[in-house]
């Protein structure tokens, strides 16, 4: 690509590259769900007519999942080769011709990664980071690390959190919860809460292990401990379990991770089954559905966090009315030319056209699946 390309207003949808790679993890990142030692990640490159390639990626779940994507990007390419580099209008185009199959899921994710790269392409083209054409200015977001902090022993969870806090500067880590007992949650809780500065933010996530009577048990016993929310403790689906949580419990609900788009945002939000909300921008819709959910965020009054992809969603918060917390993983780091940068526990947004992504190309050959 020619750094100093131009998008023409007839630029148009041209090819793409998708490759499903097995990237590497400094953390394995045990919870309640899984065990994780490698991130299936799917990295997507869209070229158009005037020579712009625009990048995205998306975690893909499993390797099946990155493989499947890939598939389905196939067929989306075909619904939209030639077409004019609009995100909007390709987004909306895609979700009505997909209606049929069901835009959920992997088609999800491939829609979602698709949308990404154009919005990635339509900023490169405009010579302009892709927070400036959203309409807002780069600035710092706050970050938290969600590196590790998997199910472990307390002693070792104390001594990771205070390697997450040193990596980047951070003022806020993540714990996993969801052991066996509620005793064993309290202890991590407190060996992490003790180990770390008191002015550290401490969030919690059961990534949906509790049943609603569970829930409510275990945060109770854990409210009073420091944390400042408490993430997905029962199926993200059940919004009356989670409106329940919200109102009984005094430590916020966060959900949001798997929102099927904003209209699943939309539903949660009546519902008031929480009173904070993590899209992740590869189920929300990519950059047009974070638009959406961040309108919606905001005439709810209700904070908003990121899910996974902090390369890009670092440009997603700036330019969200009610932007709270950026979840930091550095998943893609092994196959990208320069990982994001994490200064005094803030996201620096790099000034590049785009979202700054380009790939390290002998590492994306190395980690990636066959």
């Amino acid at each position: 690509m020619n750094p100093t390309a131009t998008a023409r207003r007839d630029s148009r949808i041209e090819s793409l590259r998708a490759t499903p790679v097995l990237s590497p993890m400094r953390y394995t990142l045990g919870t309640s769900a899984a065990a994780i030692k490698g991130a299936p990640l799917l990295l997507l490159d869209v070229r158009t007519s005037d020579g712009i390639v625009g990048r995205g990626y998306t975690f893909a779940y499993k390797p099946s999942g990155a493989r499947g994507i890939v598939h389905v990007l196939d067929d989306a390419l075909e619904l939209v080769r030639g077409d004019l580099l609009a995100p909007l209008d390709v987004a909306f185009k895609l979700e009505r011709r997909f209606a049929l199959l069901g835009v959920t899921g992997i088609v999800r994710l491939a829609l979602s990664v698709l949308d990404m790269a154009l919005w990635d392409a339509l900023a490169v083209g405009l010579g302009q980071p892709l927070v400036r054409v959203l309409g807002a200015a780069p600035k710092p977001v706050p970050a938290y690390n969600s590196n590790g902090l998997g199910l472990m022993a307390p002693e070792a969870a104390a001594q990771e959190a205070l390697k997450l806090l040193d990596d980047g500067g951070f003022k806020a880590v993540k714990l996993r919860l969801g052991y066996p007992t509620l005793a064993a949650d309290v202890a991590a809780v407190r060996a992490v809460r003790q180990a770390i500065p008191a002015e550290t933010t401490l969030l919690t996530d059961y990534n949906q292990a509790l049943t609603t009577v569970e829930a409510l048990a275990r945060g109770r016993a854990i409210q009073d401990e420091g944390i400042a929310w408490i993430e997905e403790p029962i199926r993200h689906d059940d919004y009356a379990g989670n409106a329940q949580l919200a109102r009984e419990l005094r430590v916020p609900i966060q959900i949001g991770e798997n929102f099927n788009g904003p209209t699943a945002m939309a539903a949660a939000l009546a519902a008031n089954a929480c009173d904070l909300v993590m899209p992740d921008a590869g189920r929300i819709g990519g950059v047009s559905g974070w638009l959406q959910a961040a309108g919606l965020a905001a005439a709810h009054g209700v904070p908003m966090s990121s899910h996974l992809m902090p390369e890009v969603t670092s440009h997603l918060l700036a330019a969200t009315p009610t932007a709270h917390y950026l979840e930091y993983v550095d998943w893609a780091s092994p196959v990208l030319q320069q990982p994001l940068q994490i200064a005094d526990g803030v996201a620096v947004i790099p000034e590049q056209p785009g979202s700054g992504i380009a790939w390290n190309e002998e590492a994306v050959a190395r980690y990636r699946m066959s």
